[in-house]
């Protein structure tokens, strides 16, 4: 028996792909039978062994599920991402075999907002830089510090007006921004923003260009090297969302040759082990992909997680369900 009185024969088997905080660790493996992928040194000979027994999976957004593992996992039924980006699980598979998918919305949203308006204020008045010339004595030696562009009063476009886009548009709403925004269709949400439907049109008329969107097949490299042109050498550039929605080839070489004037990324194709290109750059704000990494939202983002695996073996409603 386990220490709360649950046999550990009853407990529902879980796939971890990958680790969670310690306060979500040891919540998770009270609840389930919890084996840990992201620990296997043979990670497919691991599948092959637990893989039979697995009742659900525990991911994160940037890890998803891939087809192989679902397909390895034959009793599989609910998977739960630890993020709202669900793009890295093969959705096709789910719904081949009728498997559930959950994900964490609201939870995260206003931190995300929160560090994509820091970012576009950190870079423009060029903090990171000025900390380092104060410490580095430079401003001793060589007086004030090289003058930068101010923030409020300009144009700031939003490409994706979902939760999280919206409440960066509220944000900037606060700095006198002149905002627009590009979507699907116009949101009654938002009247008293201009709805701009073409990307490119949205970038050119953009100081700021925040990209807020959803991943999908549909949104891949949709900021390309039109939109990235037409943000032009004065333009900055905002990716909260995820990496596959911006063409990181046209990107970099945009800002290698000054035809973007810079970009503030939280986000990377083939994050931790970003091109090393972006590490040579002066124009760029580099961030670890950590736009919901507060304490309090991490808590609520492990324990929907839990709630999410807990509701369906319950045979219950999900509460926020993808799938």
């Amino acid at each position: 028996m386990s220490r709360d009185g649950v046999s550990e024969l009853t407990k529902p088997h879980i796939l971890q792909v990958g680790p969670y905080p310690e306060w979500d660790e040891v919540p998770l493996n009270e609840a389930f039978t919890v084996h840990r992928y992201f620990d296997a040194a043979d990670k497919a000979r691991f599948l092959a062994e637990v893989g039979p027994s697995v009742k659900g999976i525990a991911t994160r957004g940037e890890l998803g599920a891939t087809r192989a593992m679902i397909e390895a996992c034959s009793g599989l039924e609910v998977i739960s991402v630890y993020g709202v980006g669900f793009d890295a699980v093969d959705l096709a598979a789910c719904r081949e075999r009728g498997i559930r998918v959950t994900n964490t919305p609201d939870v995260l949203t206003n931190d995300v907002a929160d560090l994509g308006v820091a970012m576009m204020l950190c870079l423009s008045r060029g903090m990171i830089g000025a900390e380092s010339w104060v410490k580095d004595g430079s401003w001793a030696a060589k007086g004030l510090y090289p003058l930068k562009r101010r923030v409020w009063g300009r144009r700031a476009g939003v490409l994706g007006l979902g939760r999280i886009g919206y409440e960066v548009a509220k944000r900037l709403k606060g700095f006198d921004l002149e905002i627009a925004y590009s979507d699907v269709e116009a949101k009654p949400y938002a009247s008293e923003w201009e709805y701009i439907a073409d990307p490119v049109a949205l970038a050119e008329r953009s100081d700021f260009l925040f990209v807020t969107l959803a991943a999908s097949v549909a949104t891949r490299h949709i900021v390309g090297r039109e939109v990235i042109a037409a943000l032009g050498a004065e333009g900055m550039l905002i990716n909260i969302s995820r990496a596959s929605n911006i063409d990181e080839e046209a990107l970099l070489e945009a800002l290698e040759n000054r035809t973007l004037g810079s970009a503030a990324l939280d986000v990377f194709e083939g994050e931790p082990a970003l091109n090393p290109r972006f590490l040579a750059l002066d124009n760029v704000l580099l961030q670890p992909h950590h736009a919901s990494g507060t304490i309090e939202t991490r808590k609520a983002m492990g324990q929907l997680v839990r709630d999410n695996l807990a509701a369906h073996f319950a045979g219950k409603p999900l509460p926020t369900p993808v799938l």
